[in-house]
Order: structure tokens, then C-alpha cells, then sequence
């Protein structure tokens, strides 16, 4: 009976670690800008990237490619993302991105916008909030409408 019962709990610890390592692959770890400045990830790591959308950093000049800045109020991260963003992401409202850093830039695969906390995940929304950047009040415009001709000064 001890045989047997050393064995089993064995090739269970065996299934554990197993398992365990399987699943490392699928771990997408929460990181805020302030995150990744106190404590750098390595090099293609997947995580996911929350804060605010930079207000004046929403770029899309370039078809197909959306450029922006997240911020938790403290520090901000370049964000590259092709694809269409989603109807709700707008400036000075909170996003998650998934991707990798390279060369210092986030390469995003997907974005999620989101209009209020209720809805953000508890990790952004209390980054945001003791760094008393989370605010309610009117949306900007939505990116991937019409920008208006940049003005020339003379």
C-alpha cells in the first residue's frame, strides 16, 4: 500500500508540474507604465498594458496603423497597434492592451477600450485611481473619425 501510494502522489506532483508549465505559456501578467519602469519585463514577453489614452497622442496618419500613449499619471508608454480600434477607445479613457515591448515601443495585438470603471479591470482602475488620474466626463472625439485639416499658422 505505501508503494502505491507513494507512486500515486508521484506521478500526481509530475501532473502538477506539467500542467504548471503548460499553462506559463498562457499567462498574460497586468503591467501600468509605472509597472514597467520599477520593474522591466523581459525581452517578448506577452503582458497586458492598462491605463489612459494620452489625451493629443492619438495618431493615424499612417493607414492601418494606430499609434497612441497610455498613461497611469505618472508615466506613459508609446503604444503601435495595426488593426481598427474599438468604437469605444478615445482619449482620456482607459484601454488594455495585449502585446510585447520592442525597442521600447508596446506592439499591441489587441486593444480593449473602456468607457467607465465598473467595467475595467480592478488592477487599472486602482492604478488610475491612486494616482487620482481616473476622471469621468465628456469623450473626445472618436479616433477613426474625419480629422479635421491641421491649421497653418503664418
Amino acid at each position: 500500500r505505501l508503494a502505491l501510494l507513494t507512486s500515486s502522489l508521484g506521478a500526481l506532483g509530475i501532473a502538477a508540474v506539467l500542467v504548471l508549465f503548460a499553462l506559463s505559456d498562457s499567462v498574460t501578467f497586468f503591467y501600468s507604465p509605472s509597472d514597467l519602469k520599477e520593474k522591466p519585463v523581459a525581452a517578448g514577453q506577452r503582458i497586458n498594458l492598462g491605463g489612459l489614452v494620452e489625451k493629443g497622442s492619438v495618431d493615424k496618419s499612417e493607414a492601418g496603423l494606430v499609434k497612441f500613449t497610455v498613461t497611469d499619471g505618472q508615466n506613459r508608454m508609446n503604444v503601435r497597434y495595426q488593426g481598427v480600434v474599438p468604437d469605444l477607445f478615445r482619449e482620456g479613457q482607459g484601454v488594455v492592451a495585449t502585446g510585447r515591448i520592442e525597442n521600447g515601443v508596446f506592439k499591441a495585438t489587441t486593444v480593449l477600450a473602456k468607457h467607465d470603471e465598473n467595467y475595467m479591470p480592478p488592477e487599472v482602475a486602482k492604478a488610475l485611481r491612486e494616482r487620482g488620474m481616473w476622471q469621468h466626463g465628456d469623450p473626445a472625439p472618436h479616433p477613426n473619425a474625419a480629422m479635421p485639416p491641421k491649421q497653418e499658422t503664418p
